[in-house]
């Protein structure tokens, strides 16, 4: 369940620390070797076949939260491999960004339709009734069995009985991602199709097993703020209490500070000048003839359109994403600074590794990542001590990060820009959904809509670098909003500069 602690969750939230102190210690990086058997003591396996399992999954996910690959396991190589030439001040992500640790997959089964032990050998047999292909037979006691090799998965039957005593059972990788990327390899293992994979990690917070893993950051951005690099943290609407009640928005700039970051800047800001953009390229667009447009603020979205609708990608806005529009926005008034994204979305990191980013992102970070280097640093959030409220951005810019917030902040802007102008909306959240949004607006279905994508069901609270549940994370950003000293994007006081970003 997303959002509550679990072993894999806490596995994560141990690398990233260990990862973030080996950084700040510095020294011979070859004892990150020492690492598993930090994260893993003991001589009794807790949760594998082995200890030496155990370590080795550990040992991996070290290397990926540094950035490094996945070691082949074929071969023997040392755990430390490539660490001297990863710790540098500025690292983009070498492709995959997703990764699956192979022996750490559960080989789940595939998609099946089961009967269960809770079958009570009715007599309407209504599950053998609704099969389309007679897959169904009884046995000696009444008990119903599915032929697997006629089943068609289509679920009549478990929706039939009465006594819900049949379930579809699918990996939960698989039925987290929209874009229907992942299959298996020759072992039954979960294997990604890269053509298709857009980054949003769905799966990678699906796993129960933690097999799946992103690239990280947090080794090169700790070795840029030692060089001493000024680092500005521009950081998304989503930040509102991921890391508990006692590091207050106000309390978030001196937090920060101890890490080494120079200061803080809230992307709401960013989305502030987005909402603006959009708004305004809505009324130049769909008002002279083009039949709708989709918003431009998830990386993940657009490039599902990239991938599945590819003649509908002229139809998507051209203005920049908030994380960029910031990021520029700091590098303007800060030319020497590097920029840090901090968010809740995997996508991010892939979005700022593009060509035409690099220059203005230097660095992504999600929550949990964050949150390891508090841990390393030893940072409690009661005792820090600080009043430095974020107040730059406003309630629609902080609306983003939630389902329906980039859409409703635009159709703000618009009523206010145009008051004439009935403007429709409509917000798909989880990639399956919007692929379902985007074949009605190609069979011309929703001509004149401005329609919002956001990969994760939930919005960005529920990205896959999130720590907080999802439903008190949307809650918290509503009372946000409210405490939001301007309510309209075109109060920003950086207005005026949007279209010298672009």
């Amino acid at each position: 369940m997303r959002g509550y602690e679990s072993f894999v969750t806490n596995v994560r939230k141990q690398v990233f620390t260990e990862v973030a102190r080996l950084a700040y210690e510095g020294g011979d990086y070859a004892r990150m070797e020492e690492i598993p058997y930090k994260i893993v003591p003991g001589e009794i396996a807790s949760h594998r076949e082995s200890i030496f399992l155990e370590r080795a999954i550990a040992g991996e996910r070290v290397r990926l939260a540094m950035g490094l690959p996945l070691r082949p396991i074929t071969e023997l190589r040392p755990l430390s491999e490539g660490v001297n030439d990863s710790a540098i001040a500025e690292k983009y992500y070498d492709p995959p960004l997703i990764n699956i640790i192979q022996y750490a997959c559960h080989a789940c089964p595939t998609k099946q339709v089961r009967v269960t032990d809770c079958c009570q050998g009715c007599l309407s047999r209504s599950c053998q009734q609704v099969c389309p292909k007679d897959a169904i037979r009884f046995e000696r006691g009444g008990k119903s069995v599915i032929d697997q090799d006629k089943c068609i998965k289509c679920g009549k039957c478990a929706d039939a009985c009465p006594y819900h005593a049949i379930i579809k059972m699918e990996r939960p990788c698989v039925a987290a991602c929209g874009m229907d990327a992942i299959g298996s390899d020759e072992y039954g293992r979960a294997k990604i199709n890269y053509d298709k994979c857009v980054s949003c990690g769905m799966c990678l917070v699906s796993c129960p097993f933690g097999a799946i893993v992103d690239k990280g950051q947090i080794f090169q951005l700790i070795h840029a703020i030692k060089k001493g690099y000024k680092v500005i943290a521009i950081v998304a609407p989503a930040f509102v209490g991921q890391f508990g009640d006692k590091l207050t928005p106000e309390k978030l700039t001196a937090a920060m500070k101890i890490l080494g970051f120079d200061s803080v800047v809230e992307v709401a800001v960013g989305a502030d000048l987005c909402t603006i953009d959009e708004a305004k390229e809505y009324l130049e667009r769909v008002e002279k003839g083009k039949s709708y447009m989709g918003t431009s603020c998830c990386p993940a979205w657009i490039s599902m359109v990239d991938i599945c609708y590819p003649d509908q990608s002229d139809h998507i806005s051209m203005t920049l994403t908030p994380m960029v529009l910031t990021a520029r926005m700091v590098k303007k008034q800060h030319p020497d600074a590097k920029v840090c994204f901090i968010g809740p979305c995997a996508a991010k990191k892939l979005e700022a590794s593009r060509e035409h980013i690099r220059s203005d992102v230097d660095f992504v970070l999600t929550f949990e990542e964050l949150q390891g280097m508090f841990e390393a640093k030893e940072v409690w959030y009661a005792d820090v001590v600080g009043n430095d409220p974020l107040e730059q951005g406003s309630a629609d810019g902080r609306g983003f990060a939630v389902s329906g917030g980039v859409a409703a902040a635009v159709q703000h802007v618009v009523k206010e820009l145009a008051p004439d102008v009935d403007m429709k909306i409509m917000n798909a959240e989880g990639l399956r959904d919007c692929r379902k949004m985007m074949a009605l607006a190609k069979a011309g279905k929703l001509n004149g809509y401005l329609l919002e994508g956001m990969a994760c069901p939930g919005g960005c609270v529920a990205g896959a670098g999130t720590i907080r549940p999802i439903q008190r994370a949307t809650s918290l950003i509503a009372g946000y909003k409210k405490e939001a000293p301007l309510q309209s994007a075109t109060q920003s006081q950086f207005a005026e500069i949007a279209d010298s970003l672009d």
